[in-house]
């Protein structure tokens, strides 16, 4: 009888214990990801959550920038987050700050820079570096995002192509979300941020001698609550099984061979 008593006992305790400690299968992942890699993720994430039966949460924040809500800004106040993906220049500030777990950083997909404009609009030139900063110079208002393409517009490629001052006063950092309504004529952004935005076109990709590659990454936060879960999802996302979303999404897988 007390044998029959210790046997149930010891099952019950191990139901109860299959609900209480963590697992892979039921848990709760905390994701931060940024704007360029946003359609690709969001485009994969329901068939990682069916498959691998981890739920995710999901916020969001420049990669870099002087912005009180970049994944950055928002890690060194203490907002709990398991995983970032975010652009890999932002990345490595974080892992210089010990922000990242060492070795688990894998990069996913690239993409170009490219040109919106209001769906139905004629296309401007973009063929050639002169005729870019024609159109730059012609634009009354220029859209961009504050983050890792808008420095390297703000601070390296409009002063190469000497209109800064001249076109300083009609950036706009609202970037692809006012072109629809025409408050903005274009914007200059990661083609991954280009695709499938409302109202809008894509005029093309800057041309190749001032293009800029974005590489999109992924790595675990140090002292991230679900780390096995993280893990998953950056294998999820640097397999053949992500491909698709990200070229829907005008990036290039950059999974090994």
């Amino acid at each position: 009888m007390r044998s029959d008593i210790r046997f149930v006992a010891a099952v019950v305790l191990a139901l109860v214990a299959g609900f209480v400690t963590p697992s892979t299968s039921y848990a709760q992942l905390k994701v931060i990801a940024s704007g360029g890699f946003r359609s690709a993720y969001n485009a994969a994430l329901p068939d990682f959550e069916r498959t691998s039966g981890v739920t995710v949460t999901t916020g969001s924040g420049a990669s870099q920038g002087d912005g009180p809500n970049t994944i950055g800004a928002q890690l060194r106040r203490g907002v709990p987050f398991d995983l970032v993906i975010m652009a890999k220049e932002g990345l490595e500030d974080l892992a210089k700050e010990g922000r990242l777990v060492s070795g688990t950083a894998v990069d996913l997909a690239s993409t170009p820079v490219g040109v919106a404009i209001r769906a139905g609009a004629p296309k401007p030139d973009l063929s050639t570096v002169d005729a870019f900063k024609r159109t730059l110079l012609n634009a009354t208002r220029i859209g961009y995002v504050n983050s890792t393409v808008g420095i390297y517009l703000t601070t390296k490629l409009f002063r190469q192509l000497g209109i800064a001052d001249q076109i300083a006063s009609r950036l706009d950092p609202r970037g692809v979300a006012a072109v629809a309504s025409g408050e903005v004529e274009i914007s200059i952004q990661p083609l991954s941020e280009l695709t499938h935005v409302a109202g809008t076109d894509v005029a093309g990709l800057l041309p190749k001698e001032i293009q800029y590659i974005s590489v999109f990454s992924a790595a675990v936060v140090t002292g991230a609550q679900q780390t096995d879960a993280a893990r998953q999802l950056i294998a999820y996302l640097s397999s053949a099984r992500a491909d698709a979303a990200m070229t829907t999404a005008g990036m290039e897988p950059l999974r090994a061979k």
